[in-house]
């Protein structure tokens, strides 16, 4: 935390920093990003829209494990370098239903992560990305607590990847290439979840709402505390609280503490003080969360719009250090007419069928959706 501004501004009095806006930092207010905001995009169908529901393919030779009941699975005794097309799109299913899939010990390069990740679409830049492809994650052994003394993000809370743009991505994958024996792990919560938990009037208020996602924060706090200069200007965008899955069709809760400042429906006091139990939903939810211990070559895939995670920090010494590829999605929409996942499992378990997979609103439309997805041209 030497780069803080703060840190240069000492009270005479306590003998700790001055507590100082970012904005006071000449730095931050005398920085120009090189690059211009991105604009909408048009995304191609998502490649999991191409896969076998059953995963016939992908699961022929992997061992599957779920590790909780609402989020991550665990594949074994498969390689993701050697997966053919086919697989690698049961894999993007099965990481919009699951949220987050691992593996161990893979010998997937920097060259076959790029190559797989541009099969779903166009590759995202982090806004304090160098190159085009991909961006280096490192070490989170600050006190994330303390800088919130001094910064405005809270960049160790819960966030989906830049949902702040007007595509958030949809997928991500962190391949770790060096972790510490103890510490450094990542968490993951399913949005699905975090709806379903919520009381039934809760439910219905909020996907009424438009939350404001805003990356003003983490510009400032990337400038004061990375030191590095972000590549593009800050951004606000309002998207729907609640969104619609574009794979499963389910809903899921699209609020988190990072990002997300506000409802543009709401007056002050209110919006603070539903962000305030949200946040206090996220962290309780333990029954939708799951949490993942890095050895060097493991991997995670996630799904950005069914998911949000956070590092753990530590005080671990040990290099920390990964390769984190990403792609644009679909700009979020609500559907009022999809069903949430507790919905869906009881709608099927009525029928006699099975919960999982591309399921619409209804058979005949579950139907209609499985061929107008197979008639997508590759």
């Amino acid at each position: 935390m030497a780069t803080l501004e703060s840190r240069k501004h000492i009270s005479p009095d306590s003998g700790y920093p001055i507590i100082l806006h970012p904005h006071f930092n000449p730095k931050i207010a005398s920085h120009l990003p090189l690059d211009l905001p991105h604009v909408e995009r048009n995304p191609s169908p998502d490649r999991a829209l191409y896969a076998d529901p059953e995963k016939k393919a992908l699961l022929s030779g992997a061992t599957r494990v779920d590790l909780t009941e609402s989020i991550g699975t665990l594949l074994s005794n498969v390689q993701i370098s050697s997966l053919s097309t086919a697989q690698i799109d049961e894999l993007a299913l099965l990481v919009s239903e699951r949220g987050v899939v691992f593996f161990r010990d893979q010998d997937l390069t920097t060259e076959q992560q790029v190559k797989l990740f541009e099969h779903f679409g166009e590759l995202d830049k982090h806004p304090a990305q160098k190159g085009q492809r991909h961006v280096n994650i490192g070490a989170s052994n600050d006190d994330f607590r303390e800088i919130l003394n001094y910064t405005p993000w809270p960049q160790g809370d819960w966030h989906a990847d830049t949902s702040f743009e007007i595509n958030p991505p949809s997928y991500s994958l962190l391949r770790m290439e060096e972790a510490p024996d103890v510490g450094g792990d990542t968490q993951w919560v399913s949005q699905y979840g975090l709806y379903d938990a919520l009381s039934p009037h809760l439910r219905r208020f909020v996907e009424g709402l438009h939350a404001v996602h805003t990356s003003r924060l983490q510009y400032d706090t990337i400038l004061d505390l990375w030191g590095v200069g972000p590549n593009r200007p800050p951004v606000d965008t309002h998207h729907p609280a609640v969104i619609t899955h574009p794979v499963t069709g389910l809903k899921a809760l699209n609020v988190t503490n990072s990002f997300v400042t506000g409802f543009a429906e709401l007056k002050k006091k209110e919006s603070d003080n539903l962000l305030q139990f949200i946040e206090y939903h996220i962290n309780s939810a333990v029954d939708h969360q799951v949490r993942w211990k890095w050895e060097k070559g493991s991997v995670a895939m996630w799904d950005n719009r069914a998911t949000a995670h956070r590092a753990i920090s530590g005080k671990y010494t040990q290099t920390r250090r990964g390769i984190r590829t990403t792609v644009f999605g679909a700009k979020p929409v609500f559907d009022s007419k999809s069903e949430s996942r507790d919905e869906r499992a009881e709608r099927v378990k009525a029928k006699g069928g099975i919960a999982e997979g591309r399921l619409v609103h209804g058979e005949e439309e579950e139907a209609k959706g499985r061929e107008d997805a197979a008639s997508i041209p590759a």
